[in-house]
């Protein structure tokens, strides 16, 4: 007999907005003391950690059966990564900088070796620092300018609040005088005697900028910028040119620039255009000459334009790269004597290359129907060589190094799968599915040749389709422990995203949200219509703002869907975008509308919030994550739809929760760690589709 799932008590609180009352019977699963429990989990409240306790201890518990098919897929998974790997070095300077791994490590270890040949010197260890540690991430390791030291920003707790420190790069010796409780940035001055950071406010939103000068107390830090307006998050880097610090303010809609030198970090900052609502811009900096990537001007897809340094108004603006609307340019990266951006048209990326001195210009691009392309960071500035990476569905990572000038492309490495992976066995397709207005909406699949395409595979459909990003078309190893069992493995690039141009965007958010929605339904209809897999057949995953996509969708067809699984969902919008408090939630109020002061905002979101409109009707499993120290989805509201879908289907299927209690939004840290998390839910997809090895099964469900 089953075990009985959690009954958490139902303690209604009412709220009344815009004349709408509702009744909220889980709100007592936020602690209000969320601020504390992002520094220090073990203060959570009793009561709400024994709810959290009883779901895992009940999805353990439902999930007992796959105990050996989560061993299996987890080490099938560790199979298909080199033990012993590392990075292609990077060089500057004197040396070259890479990351490797030593067999059966969990974290990378940074290294340097001279550019002129000698031996490797370790510069950190991650294992060693993590030892003892439940959660341990490196957000940001940096070497200084003159290679004397080298400093981190670690993350141990999963809340996105960062220790940085400072060593002796020859010596190992840590200097005392770490910084707390900050964001995960460092950048460093060229005089490499002080770095910039950014400060988290209380509700834990990036708002201030700040000098730290190496091996002095951080109660002496200088304060570069101040952000008064909670709606705008703070970034800071540097140009390729080494000249300037970049300090930007934004929101998901409007930017704003200045300019530090980079030499000291002194001085105050140069404000280069003052914030315009819906105007956003990046910078790029050579000699006398700035090069904004931005949408001004009515260009929604973007255009590049050139000013000089001395007076960038837009008076003297001139274009280099032209709007062309359905083309997006997405980024530039500046060398001494080229311009490269990246750009898309029709969900395809592409390398563009400029010649400053002449304006000479070329494309780098693919020819398979669906993959990825990106620049690699790199640290040299005067050089002609640029490192991209390329795969697609079915080729492993491919990096290459490209000379701009001769235009010739040198294989650097190819992700080894030690397991073995032959790309022909694949067969990877986009197609065009019709959304109910007409609109083509790309996907990207990929399957294996002898996987039968007559409407009885099962089909695993991933989307996100929030704040503009796109999802590549690109290699994940792991997926083919689902692909090789007969999945079909989709993604849906629906509006909200910018696989198709801004326009896509734009169509994807604020009134139009529900675009997102409805796309992802007709991407499964459409799949299910070419024989790729039928109505119930079909899983569907997502996380965060993917997992309100998840969510959503069920309530709009729990009938077409076979599983669910949503990782750290955003499912609670309403109350969210109503509580100013929360870390994302004012900078998000141009995403989604601010639902408190625009009653259109709010009765567009109670529309769609998925735990305001969980229906009476048979829900298929469901399998939910939550990271208990998530400062971007906070625990309780995958807590809460688990409990109120439980209340409201009229169904038996599983609907199940998993907390990690030691980590936030990205789940487990490690390498390998993060591979159990995967696993189980492999497990929970393929023991409710029938496809479980008879091995691995220790008794019937």
């Amino acid at each position: 007999m089953p075990p009985s799932p959690p009954k958490p008590r139902r303690d209604p609180v009412e709220t009344t907005l815009h004349g709408v009352t509702r009744a909220d019977p889980y709100a007592w699963m936020r602690d209000d003391n969320w601020q504390q429990v992002m520094r220090r989990p073990e203060v959570l409240r009793a009561d709400v950690r024994a709810h959290l306790e009883a779901e895992n201890a009940y999805t353990e518990a439902m999930l007992a059966h796959t105990k050996i098919a989560q061993d299996a897929l987890f080490a099938e998974m560790k199979a298909r990564i080199k033990a012993e790997d590392s990075s292609v070095p990077s060089p500057e300077g004197a040396f070259a900088y890479y990351q490797r791994f030593e067999e059966e490590s969990q974290h990378p270890i940074d290294c340097r070796r001279p550019a002129s040949g000698g031996p490797e010197q370790v510069l950190f260890d991650g294992n060693h620092e993590a030892a003892g540690k439940p959660f341990f991430r490196v957000t940001t390791a940096e070497h200084s300018p003159d290679h004397r030291r080298f400093a981190f920003a670690v993350d141990t707790q999963g809340s996105e609040r960062h220790t940085l420190v400072v060593r002796d790069a020859d010596s190992g010796a840590v200097l005392d005088d770490a910084v707390e409780g900050v964001g995960g940035t460092i950048v460093w001055a060229n005089d490499s005697a002080s770095y910039l950071y950014i400060v988290l406010d209380d509700n834990l939103r990036p708002s201030r900028i700040c000098r730290h000068f190496v091996g002095a107390a951080p109660k002496d830090d200088e304060l570069v910028y101040e952000e008064p307006d909670a709606g705008f998050y703070l970034g800071v880097g540097k140009s390729e040119s080494r000249r300037f610090f970049v300090l930007t303010a934004h929101d998901h809609q409007t930017s704003e620039l200045r300019l530090v030198p980079a030499d000291t970090g002194g001085g105050p900052p140069r404000l280069l255009l003052a914030r315009e609502p819906g105007v956003e811009m990046d910078v790029v900096h050579n000699g006398d000459r700035l090069y904004f990537l931005t949408n001004a001007g009515g260009a929604e897809d973007f255009r590049i334009v050139q000013a000089p340094l001395a007076d960038p108004s837009p008076d003297n603006w001139q274009d280099i790269v032209p709007h062309r609307p359905g083309t997006l340019i997405l980024g530039m990266r500046m060398f001494r004597d080229h311009l490269v951006w990246m750009e898309r048209e029709e969900g395809l990326p592409r390398i563009v290359v400029r010649r400053l001195s002449d304006g000479a210009t070329h494309a780098v691009a693919f020819d398979e129907e669906a993959y990825d392309l990106s620049v690699a960071p790199g640290f040299e500035f005067d050089t002609t060589t640029l490192r991209f990476v390329y795969s697609s569905l079915s080729t492993p990572n491919e990096i290459y190094d490209y000379d701009l000038e001769t235009r010739q492309r040198t294989l650097r490495k190819r992700q080894e799968i030690p397991s073995g992976h032959d790309p022909s066995r694949y067969r990877v397709h986009r197609l065009l599915a019709p959304a109910t207005d007409g609109e083509p909406v790309p996907v990207s699949l990929v399957h294996a040749v002898d996987t039968p395409l007559d409407g009885t595979a099962p089909l695993l459909l991933y989307s996100y389709g929030a704040y503009g990003l796109s999802m590549p078309a690109s290699f994940s190893p792991n997926r083919f422990s689902l692909i090789d069992r007969g999945f079909v493995y989709a993604i849906a690039h629906v509006r909200g995203g910018t696989e198709r141009g801004y326009r896509w965007y734009r169509t994807g958010r604020m009134a139009d949200k529900p675009n997102s929605f409805t796309d992802f339904v007709a991407a499964a209809e459409h799949l299910a219509q070419q024989r790729y897999s039928s109505h119930g057949r079909i899983a569907i995953l997502g996380g965060s703002a993917g997992g309100l996509l998840v969510g959503a969708a069920l309530n709009l067809r729990p009938d077409l869907f076979g599983a669910a699984v949503a990782e750290v969902p955003f499912v609670d919008v309403l109350n969210t975008m109503c509580d100013a408090t929360l870390p994302l939630t004012p900078p998000e109020w141009t995403e989604w509308g601010n639902p408190v002061t625009d009653e259109s905002a709010f009765r567009c979101i109670l529309g769609y919030s998925p735990y305001d409109n969980i229906g009476e009707e048979p829900y298929p499993p469901v399998l939910a994550t939550a990271g208990l120290s998530d400062p971007r989805v906070t625990y309780w509201e995958p807590a809460k739809w688990v409990a109120r879908l439980r209340d409201r289907t009229t169904g038996t299927a599983p609907i199940l929760l998993k907390t990690n209690m030691e980590a936030g939004h990205g789940g487990a840290s490690g390498r390998f760690a993060k591979l159990a998390e995967i696993a189980l839910i492999y497990a929970f997809l393929l023991d409710i589709f029938g496809c479980l090895d008879p091995a691995w099964t220790e008794q019937p469900r």
